[in-house]
């Protein structure tokens, strides 16, 4: 499967967030209480504030598609941008989704395997996110493409605070 990676601009903003959004809610409300989850949802998702993002200068986000048909999308962050690393030598993996009709494909390692590529061309020595600890299947997909966990943050889904792991990858390695 041939894959093209298609960074994208505001003509793509509608169908961004309705991606941004799917994804979350297909990957996440389960696990959440409902109230909790559809304020995170209205706040999180708010056209306004995908647009600031895709504004953004120090974030990119990136369509995934495969003959015309979009797979997935991931958003990367540098600088000012990042949420918890800010160095000059770090690149931040904030968002990684394969839509659910494409999942078990191995979507997710030629994903993150492109991104790598990304990160070394941009001369980022560290690639890291965030991922919930509760997610113990991506957690195991993160470290057998060899991330490590060296830290945690607080993150919020309305007022219910949960954990992410914060884990990284060491670019030089490549």
């Amino acid at each position: 499967m041939e894959l093209t990676y298609t960074k994208c601009s505001l003509t793509d903003l509608q169908q961004l967030r309705q991606i941004s959004e799917q994804t979350f809610v297909t990957a996440f409300e389960k696990d959440n209480d409902p109230n909790d989850f559809k304020n995170y949802i209205e706040n999180a998702f708010a056209l306004e504030r995908i647009k600031e993002e895709l504004l953004n200068p120090d974030s990119d986000f990136f369509f995934v598609y495969s003959n015309n048909e979009i797979l997935g999308y991931f958003k990367l962050n540098v600088g000012v941008a990042q949420s918890d690393i800010k160095q000059d030598d770090s690149i931040e993996l904030e968002r990684i989704y394969v839509l659910v009709e494409h999942q078990g494909l191995g979507l997710g390692e030629v994903f993150l395997n492109h991104i790598k590529n990304v990160a070394l061309k941009r001369k980022k020595k560290m690639l890291w996110l965030g991922v919930w600890e509760q997610n113990i299947r991506a957690i195991k997909f993160y470290e057998r493409q060899g991330f490590r966990k060296f830290d945690t943050h607080p993150y919020f889904i309305g007022s219910d605070e949960q954990t992410d792991w914060l884990m990284c990858f060491d670019l030089s390695i490549l």
